[in-house]
């Protein structure tokens, strides 16, 4: 659901601190019942050891580690890392999570060493199929992954559902259209069918079952969404192809149609996973 700008001045730190922030407080949120669904299906428990693969500012794998699972996590943004690290490094909040977690700016190799267990499950929670090449990355970070987990261990990836059932993709469609110049850069497309399918085919997956998961998008207001959607970076290439103020003004516009009476937004949206099995 995001893409990382790259790290530049000490400026863009600072927005990016910021929209780290509102990841973690606003838009994060929005895909609990995804991690729900997942965890129950596969029922994650205390003799789960888990990889999250982009696992952001942690929540889905505190949500892991609640259940009693000893979870890792490995991501690109030092700055949603860090809050990931808040939530769940025992030296934080004291024993509430185990002393084996380890949460990792780097690649899935660099969260294990000879005497790590094996795996019992990857997770890749961060929806692809919303923006042109967004599966790029995560085919290498699969394949980096598979070798650290057992035999025959599930990996779960995610993706928007069809257009049709995501009130958001109308909203989403901004960036299209304002990124136009720079489609090829990342701007957002409509999911397909069989997006997710085809990633782990050429990870060297196996397909072995799928689910949707209804995960509406719901803010305090339209200034709260407008951040929200900001932090996923799917309008970063609507932003430098127009301007910030622009991107706003005709987020905010586009999001009106689903403002309540009492000025909540509320957009009902699918989400879909794939388990998929190593080799």
């Amino acid at each position: 659901m995001r893409q990382h700008p790259p790290h530049a001045d000490e400026t863009s730190r600072v927005d990016l601190c910021a929209r780290a922030r509102d990841w973690s407080e606003i838009q994060e949120r929005m895909l609990v019942p995804l991690y729900e669904a997942v965890y129950e299906r596969l029922e994650v428990g205390p003799g789960t050891r888990l990889l999250g693969l982009g696992c952001g500012s942690g929540l889905a794998l505190l949500m892991g580690a609640a259940r009693g699972a000893a979870v890792s996590g490995v991501d690109s943004s030092r700055e949603r890392l860090a809050l990931a690290r808040e939530r769940l490094l025992p030296t934080a909040w004291g024993a509430r999570t185990r002393g084996d977690t380890r949460i990792v700016d780097g690649t899935p190799g660099d969260a294990a060493d000879a005497e790590t267990p094996a795996y019992t499950l990857v997770t890749a929670f961060e929806p692809i199929g919303c923006l042109a090449g967004d599966s790029e990355g995560l085919g290498g970070q699969l394949r980096a992954a598979t070798p650290l987990a057992e035999r025959g261990a599930p990996v779960v990836l995610a993706g928007w559902g069809p257009p049709e059932r995501c009130a958001t993709s109308s909203v989403l469609r901004v960036a299209t259209r304002l990124a136009d110049p720079l489609r090829s850069a990342g701007s957002w497309r409509p999911a397909l069918r069989d997006d997710l399918e085809e990633v782990a085919q050429r990870a060297g997956l196996k397909p072995d079952g799928s689910g949707r998961v209804s995960c509406p998008f719901g803010y305090a207001d339209v200034e709260s969404a407008v951040r929200g959607l900001l932090s996923t970076g799917l309008f970063d290439a609507a932003i430098t192809a127009t301007d910030q103020a622009q991107v706003d003004k005709e987020l905010a516009e586009a999001l009106h149609p689903y403002q309540r009476r009492d000025r909540t937004v509320w957009m009902p949206n699918v989400f879909r996973y794939l388990i998929a099995r190593t080799p």
